[in-house]
C-alpha cells in the first residue's frame, strides 16, 4: 500500500478530538497517511493576524489532499469563514456531499443514497457586500433607482448574487461525470428561476445545455427550490446526484441530513481541479469542545472519502463498513444518536466509540 501526505487542519471547538478520532481509525484501516498538521481558526488571528495563515494554504497546495475539522466562524461580526477562503484561495468549486441511510442512526428514512453537488464559488456567498448606510450602498440604490430594475429602501444591507455561465457550466458538468462515474441514472438541478430570472435563470439555462450533451446516457430534470424541498422530505428515493447553487446547496445539504441522522454522520468534500479538501458538515460545537462527548463520525466517514481520493478504496471501504457494524449493533454509540434513537443506557464517549471503530476494523 502507498504512503500518501495529507494535511491535517484540525480546526477548533470539537475538531481537535474529531480529527483525533479519524487519525486512529484511518491509521486501523492499514491506509498509510503521513499528517502534516497545519493550523486555522481563531487561535491564529494573534499570531498570524489572519485565521487562515498562507503556511496553511502552503501546506494544502503542497500535499493537494487535505482533511479538517471544524472552525468556529463568528455570526455576523469577526472574520469572514476559514471554509470559505480555502474555497475560494484553491478554487474548490465543488462541495460534494452523500447522504446514505446508516442503520441504527435514527434516521427517518432507510434507503436514502443521493449525493449533493453544490456550487462553492459564486452565488451569495461569493461575499459582495454593502453595509447599510455604506457609500457603496447609497450608490448601488441610487443605480437602481435610476436604472428603473426596482427600488431598495435606503437602510438596506445589501449581498450581490452572482451566477455565471462558467461556474454554472463546471458545476454542472461535474455532477454529471460523477453520475458517469459511479453508475448513478438521474441529475437533478435546482433552482428558483421562476423569480431570479437573470441569475437562477442563467442556471437553469446552462444545466439544460450540459444535459443535452449527456443526453441518452443520465436523465434530468429541474426542480424549483421550494418545491425540491418538499420532495426531497416526502420521498427521498426520487433524487439521485442533486446540483444547486451555493445557498440552496448548503441549506438542502443539511436538510438531507436531517433525514438520515442529522449532521452528526455527514461527511463532506471541497474538490477543486487540481486540490482537495475533506471536512465533517457540521459545526466546531464550542459548547461541548474538550468533553469528549462529540460525535466523530461525520470527520471519519469524510475521511473514507479522502481515502476513495487518493486510490485507497478497500481501506476507505473497511471504515465504512466499521461505522456500519457498530452503529447496526447499538451498543457504543454517542449521546447524540442514542438521543436520535430513543436508545437507553450510558452513552459512549469520542473516545469509546472510537476504541470501538479500531477494535472492529482490527478484527477485519
Amino acid at each position: 500500500m502507498a504512503r500518501h501526505s495529507v494535511t491535517l487542519i484540525p480546526g477548533d471547538g470539537i475538531g481537535v478530538e474529531t480529527s483525533a478520532a479519524m487519525q486512529q481509525v484511518v491509521a486501523a484501516s492499514g491506509a498509510q497517511i503521513d499528517w502534516e498538521v497545519a493550523e486555522a481558526g481563531a487561535a491564529c488571528m494573534d499570531i498570524h493576524g489572519t485565521p487562515l495563515p498562507d503556511s496553511t494554504i502552503e501546506a494544502v497546495k503542497r500535499n493537494k489532499v487535505a482533511i479538517k475539522g471544524p472552525i468556529t466562524t463568528p455570526v455576523g461580526t469577526g472574520f469572514r469563514s476559514v471554509n470559505v477562503a480555502l474555497r475560494k484561495t484553491l478554487d474548490l468549486y465543488v462541495c460534494l456531499r452523500p447522504v446514505i441511510s446508516l442503520p441504527g442512526a435514527g434516521g427517518r428514512y432507510d434507503d436514502v443514497d443521493l449525493v449533493i453537488v453544490r456550487e462553492n464559488s459564486e452565488d451569495l456567498y461569493a461575499g459582495i457586500e454593502f453595509e447599510e448606510g455604506s457609500e457603496g450602498a447609497r450608490r448601488l440604490i441610487e443605480f437602481v433607482d435610476e436604472s428603473g430594475a426596482g427600488s431598495i429602501r435606503p437602510d438596506s444591507g445589501i449581498s450581490i448574487k452572482p451566477i455565471s455561465v462558467t461556474g454554472t457550466r463546471r458545476i454542472v458538468e461535474y455532477a454529471f461525470e460523477y453520475a458517469l462515474k459511479h453508475g448513478r441514472e438521474k441529475v437533478t438541478a435546482v433552482h428558483k428561476a421562476n423569480i431570479m430570472k437573470h441569475s437562477d435563470g442563467l442556471f437553469l439555462r446552462v444545466a439544460r445545455e450540459v444535459a443535452e450533451e449527456y443526453a441518452g446516457r443520465v436523465a434530468f430534470e429541474a426542480k424549483i427550490v421550494d418545491a425540491f424541498c418538499m420532495s426531497l422530505v416526502m420521498d427521498p428515493s426520487q433524487f439521485d446526484v442533486v446540483v444547486f447553487p451555493n445557498l440552496y446547496g448548503d441549506i438542502a445539504s443539511d436538510l438531507a441530513a436531517g433525514l438520515v441522522g442529522g449532521l452528526g454522520i455527514a461527511p463532506g468534500a471541497n474538490i477543486g481541479k487540481d486540490y482537495a479538501v475533506f471536512e465533517a458538515v457540521h459545526g466546531s460545537a464550542p459548547d461541548i469542545a474538550g468533553k469528549d462527548i462529540a460525535n466523530p463520525t461525520a470527520e471519519i466517514l469524510s475521511a473514507a472519502m479522502m481515502l476513495d481520493h487518493l486510490g485507497e478504496l478497500e481501506a476507505a471501504a473497511r471504515i465504512r463498513a466499521a461505522v456500519a457494524r457498530v452503529y447496526a449493533e447499538g451498543r457504543c454509540l454517542t449521546g447524540d444518536i442514542r438521543r436520535a434513537t430513543g436508545l437507553g443506557g450510558e452513552p459512549a464517549r469520542c473516545s469509546e466509540f472510537t476504541a470501538e471503530l479500531v477494535r472492529v476494523l482490527e478484527e477485519m
